[in-house]
């Protein structure tokens, strides 16, 4: 037998420690290369998907990414957030694939191989284009495998050993096959319409393509002479005046514009020299028009005193019919044909002069307006943003994206200048202006032939297989299918919905190399083009074949067939949008895996994608199949540095993802990515990284104390709810509520909400209160007494649930603690499904949101004598309180304090009672400091 009265006894070893060999030290970047390796040995991701067939299927269908360099912040984001969602709809168990996929055609790429060439001092146009186009293939190859490393890297789990890529061959015979179907319904036309045109790519652009930097433009005044008005005669002679912050579309000007109900005034300027100085613009921009030409208007009405006479009031509606001509009309040909003054309701007097100047090779309003007055774009501006070099005035030059060239003192104003049509020019004029955001360089409107696909027209087949339009629109069809889709957050359906109800037709064609050829046959005669079921069977043979390069090597009177003569048809050699691809991805994905029909239930990607992939996929789908090819769309915000900036390399503060997996593991970014509110913007940097490293080791302790905790813990070890204490029965109450918290969040997408969830459950429930309180248990109770046993089992029931909680988020780390308590060579906490929680049958009999509200009161109450060491820890402390929720040995046991009585108000005296050697508790038993309790000498001697 102990001696138990033995004072000067080190009685340490007869405490129930806890006992593991986790470490408190994470190790990340070190370890998970290794579970990364373990999980493809077990084939981790093809055994979920055996283990979950014939389950609802949850299917989030990846946006792909292009294939063109080291992933960034964005990229990292993106998947992490995927990856969170599909493995906690697998943890609900789900059979949730994901096939991750690249964007591998268009000017990313094409761009990347042309910096190649022009480094080399090569020309890209005298390269064979199927050579050139392998190049184009090699390198997205290259990339497609670069990123696939990094991705994996980062725990996303999915199908890596058959992704999809937009140039696989089946993938572009499928794309060519979803524009034949638009083709085959009359939904695809060929037309000459100003296109947002990048001069230095030489190629069309979406608006997905381009992003709008601040410019200093040049902005000018230009009087045009007017030469007819037959409903206001004494404008005969006057200028009308303009207002341009393009002048380079000055030499390719075919109109002048008017609001009908906008007042002019005929002025004339009695100090300005030249034939030029009398003039018509809007009575409310004179002031503003004086200013920039240097002339205070001060109107001469009658008799009063001014500067400027004015002459007469105009209606704009009695421009009806007037006719102005160029300043450059001396020219002769093109510069020589009257300009008419046409009705524009889009003339404003925001700024300017209230007249426009029409180009409708330069401008969407121009355009229409001209066409609906006979007047059709000339293309004087090339490719590359020159003038053509047959052109009239400044033939051969530019290029017009130059300010040198449109510069004040630039060819385009000194001859405005010279022919005394100059009124006004200066280099000083801010606003916001479009560029490509893969050359950065200016982009222009230039009208070219290209192939659209309206938004207006319905819809027109018969042919099997074909959805009908019953009259709508895809306009129409897209906007209803909008309503039909959840939106997260709701509020981004107002974006979308905004974009497809004012965006213009979709323009499909592209004048590069690398992308899917649009594979249509034009009569050289009609200018219809082919539509033939036959042809279009033949023409996706070929492509799944040779994929898009069998077009370009095609036999095509093979491919017409003997019922056609392959010298009435034009090839078409433009390629296609690689937004139509990216758009087409749910057809070779998502319906060729899972069945024709198939929709994702969710899409996934940053707010740029309402203009981008959304859209093209909306669009693409409801085409082709009447509806959209999702059911959900959550949108995320972008990653900006720690200061709430743009990441620029310039600026110097991109933050690698691939650097901080490398310094801290994925786990870090993972859970960084989980705890941010991306439905907004977020910030990453160190104090970020900092605040979830924290957070980070908060919930590592936590599972740490619980492998501890549980050592040796066996099944016969287990109590029935109803045998366990109050307090036990209290946390598993406590684990339901998480648990509905969290399943709720999870559905809702809502990550930010479900990590906040779990990580205050594990440190305010279970580390500051339950851990906390029932340590003397563990640590000192009897290995069988029933409430050592019950906190054990509740520990164990916490394991199960918390390790599957974290599992989405902290994908390695999850799987490290459960190989540290279950090792198994093919076992992983993925594989496992949401925890099933006890019930707690009846009513508590405290109100524990009480207890513990008392409990904090009692501890702000003791801090004071700690720090001022009258007493060492709380357990020398005696309290007494007004409420006892519950009898005071209870209590004494959860405040972790000697004694607690009733009284008037919450106070603490140190106690008199001595401690036992062992638990430390001051009780009244021991009858002498260091002696033992008889708690702990029942079970030292036992």
């Amino acid at each position: 037998m102990s001696d138990t009265n033995d004072t000067s006894r080190d009685w340490r070893d007869t405490v129930f420690l806890p006992k593991t060999d986790f470490p408190m030290k994470a190790g990340l970047a070190a370890k998970e290369p290794a579970i990364l390796e373990r999980w493809a040995k077990i084939g981790l991701y093809d055994r979920l998907r055996r283990e979950r067939e014939g389950r609802e299927r949850f299917i989030l269908h990846d946006g792909p990414p292009y294939a063109n360099g080291d992933i960034h912040m964005g990229h990292a984001m993106n998947k992490i957030l995927k990856d969170i969602i599909v493995r906690s709809q697998s943890l609900m168990g789900k059979d949730a694939p994901y096939v991750p996929g690249w964007d591998c055609h268009g000017l990313p790429i094409e761009w990347k191989v042309e910096e190649a060439y022009r480094a080399k001092k090569l020309n890209k146009d005298e390269v064979d284009p199927v050579a050139f186009r392998a190049e184009c293939r090699a390198y997205a190859e290259k990339w497609v495998q670069v990123q696939r490393g990094q991705f994996e890297r980062l725990g996303i789990m999915g199908d890596w050993e058959d992704p999809y890529l937009t140039m696989k061959f089946e993938a572009e015979a499928t794309i060519v096959g979803e524009l034949l179907k638009f083709a085959e319904t009359g939904q695809v036309y060929r037309g000459a319409k100003p296109v947002m045109w990048s001069p230095v790519e030489k190629t069309a652009l979406a608006e997905a393509e381009v992003e709008y930097e601040d410019i200093t433009s040049t902005q000018i005044d230009v009087a045009f002479e007017i030469v007819e008005a037959p409903n206001a005669p004494e404008l005969v002679g006057a200028h009308a005046v303009i207002w341009t912050t393009t002048p380079w579309t000055i030499p390719v000007n075919q109109a002048l514009a008017y609001g009908p109900e906008i007042e002019y005034f005929l002025v004339r300027f009695d100090e300005m020299e030249g034939g030029a100085n009398t003039l018509l613009i809007a009575k409310d921009l004179l002031d503003s028009f004086g200013a920039r030409i240097g002339h205070p208007v001060v109107l001469k009405i009658g008799d009063t005193p001014g500067t400027v006479t004015a002459l007469a009031s105009i209606k704009g509606s009695q421009l009806d019919g007037a006719v102005a001509r160029h300043p450059m009309h001396a020219l002769g040909g093109f510069f020589a044909k009257p300009r008419p003054m046409l009705a524009g309701d889009f003339v404003t007097t925001d700024a300017g002069t209230g007249l426009v100047h029409m180009s409708p090779d330069h401008g969407e309003d121009d355009f229409l307006l001209c066409k609906a007055n006979g007047l059709e774009p000339v293309f004087a501006v090339d490719a590359a943003g020159f003038y053509r070099a047959d052109w009239g005035w400044l033939g051969g030059q530019g290029s017009v994206i130059n300010k040198k060239f449109t510069a004040a003192d630039g060819p385009i104003c000194t001859d405005l200048r010279e022919a005394g049509a100059l009124l006004a020019a200066s280099d000083d004029f801010k606003h916001s202006y479009p560029h490509s955001w893969r050359s950065k360089a200016k982009v222009i409107f230039r009208a070219t032939p290209q192939w659209f696909i309206p938004m207006d027209r319905a819809s027109h087949s018969k042919e099997e297989g074909v959805p009908e339009s019953n009259g709508a629109t895809l306009r129409d069809l897209a906007l209803n299918s909008i309503e039909q889709t959840r939106w997260v957050p709701e509020r981004s359906k107002n974006r979308i919905r905004s974009m497809v109800e004012g965006r213009p037709d979709w323009v499909i064609s592209r004048q590069r190399a690398w992308g899917v050829p649009i594979a249509l046959y034009v009569h050289r005669h009609t200018g219809d083009y082919l539509r033939d079921a036959a042809v279009n069977a033949r023409i996706l043979t070929a492509f799944r074949a040779g994929g898009a390069d069998a077009w370009f090597q095609a036999d095509h009177q093979a491919l017409l067939g003997s019922q056609y003569d392959a010298a009435d048809y034009e090839v078409v050699t433009d390629i296609l949008d690689v937004w139509f691809d990216s758009g087409s991805t749910h057809a070779f994905v998502v319906e060729a895996r899972y069945g024709a029909g198939t929709r994702a239930d969710l899409y996934v990607e940053g707010s740029d994608q309402h203009r981008g992939w959304f859209q093209s996929s909306l669009l693409e789908a409801t085409g082709t199949r009447g509806r959209a090819p999702y059911d959900a769309v959550l949108t995320h915000g972008f990653a900006l540095d720690g200061k709430g900036k743009k990441m620029s390399k310039s600026l110097g503060n991109v933050v690698d993802p691939l650097k901080i997996i490398g310094e801290s593991g994925a786990d870090i970014l993972r859970l960084w990515v989980a705890q941010t509110d991306y439905f907004e913007d977020v910030r990453i940097g160190k104090e970020v990284l900092a605040g979830t490293g924290d957070t980070y080791r908060k919930l590592r302790n936590t599972f740490r104390y619980l492998l501890g905790a549980l050592d040796d813990f066996r099944v016969d070890e287990m109590l029935a709810v109803a045998e366990m204490p109050e307090l036990e029965r209290y946390i598993l109450v406590r684990l339901a509520e998480l648990d509905t918290e969290l399943r709720a969040a999870a559905n809702a997408f809502e990550f930010n909400r479900y990590t906040r969830a779990l990580t205050d459950f594990a440190n305010e429930d279970l580390s500051a209160f339950f851990f906390d309180i029932r340590k003397d248990s563990l640590y000192c109770d009897a290995p069988s007494d029933p409430k050592r046993r019950a906190y054990r089992t509740v520990l164990d029931i916490l394991f199960h649930a918390l390790v599957r909680y974290a599992a989405p988020i902290l994908a390695f780390t999850a799987e490290e603690v459960w190989q540290a308590r279950f090792p198994g060579e093919d076992s992983s906490v993925h594989l496992l499904e949401w925890p099933e929680v006890p019930v707690v049958e009846g009513k508590l009999s405290a109100d524990w949101s009480q207890v513990r509200a008392l409990r904090e009161r009692v501890t702000e109450a003791i801090e004071p004598y700690r720090r001022e060491k009258k007493v060492r820890s709380s357990l020398e402390a005696e309290v007494t309180t007004p409420e006892l929720p519950l009898p005071g040995d209870s209590l004494a046991e959860l405040f972790i304090v000697s004694k607690v009585t009733p009284g008037d108000a919450v106070t603490v005296t140190p106690t008199d009672r001595l401690k036992c050697g062992r638990c430390w508790r001051h009780l009244p038993e021991v009858a002498e400091d260091g002696a033992l309790c008889d708690r702990c000498a029942q079970v030292v001697d036992a």
